[in-house]
């Protein structure tokens, strides 16, 4: 039953989780938000961020429970990874989630720089290696 506006738009523009080209070619997704000429708002990002948070940190605790247990400095370290290259990218760092659960952080950010994602991501490489290291933000 359409009892407001909002049943309306969703029963005639139809949910689209991935974004499309609408028949006029513009960038679409979910309930016909135009991408290409209205965008997403700060506020919309910021949820979709914190989604993603949540997502990144469901799939970390999963795939690797003794995560839990490490400062919450050097777990954003796996909580960024994750968000960067999804829990199957961060599972290929074995050497570096070896060090790290054996406390060995110096070794786990030596072993963060001289991957390939490191070359790819750069500065951001360098950052969360030094966080691992130190166990502070940076």
């Amino acid at each position: 039953m359409i009892t407001c506006l909002a049943d309306q738009l969703e029963r005639d523009e139809g949910f689209r989780r991935f974004p499309y080209l609408d028949t006029a070619g513009k960038l679409t997704v979910g309930y016909g938000r135009n991408l290409s000429d209205v965008g997403i708002s700060e506020q919309e990002s910021a949820l979709l961020l914190q989604n993603d948070i949540t997502a990144a940190s469901n799939a970390l605790e999963q795939a690797f429970p003794w995560t839990s247990g490490l400062d919450p400095v050097r777990l954003d370290v796996f909580l960024a990874m994750t968000f960067n290259m999804g829990i199957a990218g961060l599972a290929q760092f074995k050497e570096t989630l070896a060090k790290v659960q054996s406390g060995d952080y110096a070794g786990a950010a030596q072993a963060m720089l001289q991957s390939e994602w490191a070359q790819q991501v750069g500065p951001r490489a360098q950052r969360l290696s030094i966080q691992m290291e130190s166990g502070v933000y940076q």
